[in-house]
């Protein structure tokens, strides 16, 4: 709702010989199996809309490693809509293995330089090699200026994925062939943060790897010869991978794939898991089902979660010919079904969303003008009820402040009250959420302390516009997604960080606020250096 961003969505797909002929998810030629990665991304767009792109492996053309990406979403950057461009596009880099991304931009600019894979070329084919990375490296300034004072390093992008491939061409120096499971073993000793990474060279070796904490999701399956991976399942399952056999990497395990063989590996000790619980309230697409978990059971416990709050708080009279539960489209769905279920009232789309407008059209402009664009309020159905309004989350407010205004001029809505499938996000997230300052956050300029008082949460209804205004408690989130607490990332709700430079980011971050340093983002300009060395978070 407040146009929260994610870091991106990864992908992998291999034909492995001598896995049998038979596969439901390709029946055509080995070499041409990259031409199901535009699919894939489709699936994953809703982790990035600003760039997309692939790299495949082909060792009958001279470049084994060849990389195709664009701005724009998989559609655009793919010329999906002009069939001869793509299918021309789909020529040139056919292959047997490939990787794609989807892009949004925490860490870095918007140029196409920044897009992903990044590929490195070499004369040396193991040194060869391309990758794609989800998540956010927090020690990112630390690795960089380690790469600028101890080497001759030259860095053409500020952002953490081009540090990686520095890295990566580091370790593959030797002029022997490395062992890919020692070279990813020793960099998860240097890096701190969320990296789930696809990794591809000319020898025809595929990596694909969950960071030890496993704070991104990441699931893998095989048909016959057909290897899958994505950061979401409803990549796998829409190409035909059986649900059954899709499954989670566990943190701190790489596939590999070398020499026609796949197996399995752990690169990195796992002493705590911490899955972003925000993959299930808001980032996921709603079909998927992560770390078995499924997204649409969460959201939908989420309401129910909030119908028994609204039964105890009885602070808006629950009849059916006047009160209607209506979601913000289309992440507050579930929750908001499940919630007016509970509650025995009407759930109504009193809200369209205009699905057709592109990302650059809404680009720039004022905030009413983007939400008269994106949401369409039904009178009809609004017109003179009170409307309990489901929200995912609150994070800036900025966006639902303008469309209370819209709901009550346009939708004709009595009164609008306002319940939040979630808690209140109170601390940034440098794990690759795109929300790393404590002054853009909403909460923290009402709350004294970590829980939001009934006082507190009625100021924050005034400032918006809302009659009253709710939120889950922060207890409810392990009950939905039906994890223990201590194998869920809830630092952004509770200020505790999964690894050590999260922490020490916080930290920084709390200063920045105090001192009224506010330009950037936390991890892009920091005032000083962070504490942990690189060799520190062999820790984590």
């Amino acid at each position: 709702m407040d146009e929260l961003h994610h870091e991106c969505g990864v992908a992998a797909l291999y034909y492995l010989p001598g896995r049998g002929d038979r596969s439901t998810v390709w029946t055509g030629a080995p070499d041409q199996v990259s031409r199901l990665m535009p699919r894939m991304l489709l699936d994953l767009q809703n982790r990035g809309q600003l760039a997309a792109g692939m790299a495949t492996y082909n060792p009958d053309r001279d470049k084994l490693i060849d990389t195709y990406k664009d701005i724009g979403t998989v559609i655009e950057a793919f010329r999906i809509n002009e069939p001869a461009k793509y299918a021309s596009i789909m020529e040139d880099y056919a292959g047997r293995g490939a990787i794609g991304h989807t892009r949004y931009a925490t860490c870095g600019g918007q140029t196409r330089s920044y897009a992903q894979p990044f590929e490195r070329r070499h004369g040396c084919k193991w040194k060869w090699f391309a990758f794609a990375f989800n998540g956010q490296l927090t020690n990112f300034a630390d690795l960089r200026q380690q790469l600028l004072q101890n080497h001759d390093y030259h860095l053409t992008r500020d952002n953490d994925t081009e540090v990686i491939m520095h890295y990566l061409a580091h370790e593959m120096r030797s002029d022997e062939r490395p062992d890919l499971v020692d070279v990813f073993r020793r960099l998860a000793a240097k890096f701190d943060g969320a990296y789930n990474l696809v990794f591809l060279n000319a020898m025809g070796d595929m990596v694909v790897l969950r960071d030890p904490v496993g704070i991104r999701p990441l699931v893998y399956a095989q048909d016959g010869p057909m290897f899958g991976a994505a950061s979401e399942s409803v990549a796998l399952q829409n190409l035909g991978f059986r649900q059954a056999s899709i499954k989670s990497l566990s943190p701190g395990e790489m596939i590999l794939i070398q020499n026609g063989e796949l197996s399995t590996h752990r690169f990195a000790e796992t002493k705590r898991t911490a899955h972003c619980f925000f993959e299930w309230i808001y980032f996921a697409n709603v079909a998927s089902t992560l770390d078995d978990r499924s997204v649409y059971l969460s959201r939908a416990r989420l309401g129910q979660e909030l119908a028994k709050q609204e039964r105890v708080l009885d602070r808006v009279p629950l009849d059916p010919a006047e009160t209607v539960v209506v979601p913000v489209p289309d992440t507050g769905k579930a929750a908001a079904d499940a919630m007016a279920f509970a509650l025995g009232i009407p759930a109504v789309e009193g809200l369209i969303r205009n699905r057709y407008i592109g990302r650059t059209f809404i680009d720039g402009g004022n905030r009413a003008d983007k939400v008269r664009l994106k949401f369409t309020p039904l009178r009809e159905v609004l017109q003179g009820k009170k409307v309990l309004l489901v929200e995912d989350s609150i994070v800036r407010s900025t966006t639902l402040q303008s469309l209370l205004k819209h709901l009550r001029d346009q939708g004709g809505a009595a009164e609008i009250h306002v319940r939040v499938a979630c808690p209140p996000i109170l601390s940034p997230c440098f794990y690759g959420i795109d929300m790393s300052t404590v002054k853009e956050l909403f909460a923290p300029k009402f709350m004294a302390g970590k829980v939001p008082t009934v006082a507190e949460q009625d100021e924050m209804a005034r400032s918006l516009g809302a009659d009253s205004l709710f939120y889950l408690p922060v207890d409810a989130v392990a009950r939905c997604i039906d994890l223990p607490t201590d194998r869920l990332c809830r630092a952004c709700l509770t200020g505790d960080y999964p690894t050590p430079a999260g922490e020490q980011m916080y930290q920084l971050a709390l200063r920045k606020h105090a001192d009224g340093d506010t330009d950037g983002r936390t991890y892009e300009r920091p005032n000083e250096p962070l504490v942990c060395s690189v060799t520190d978070n062999a820790r984590t």
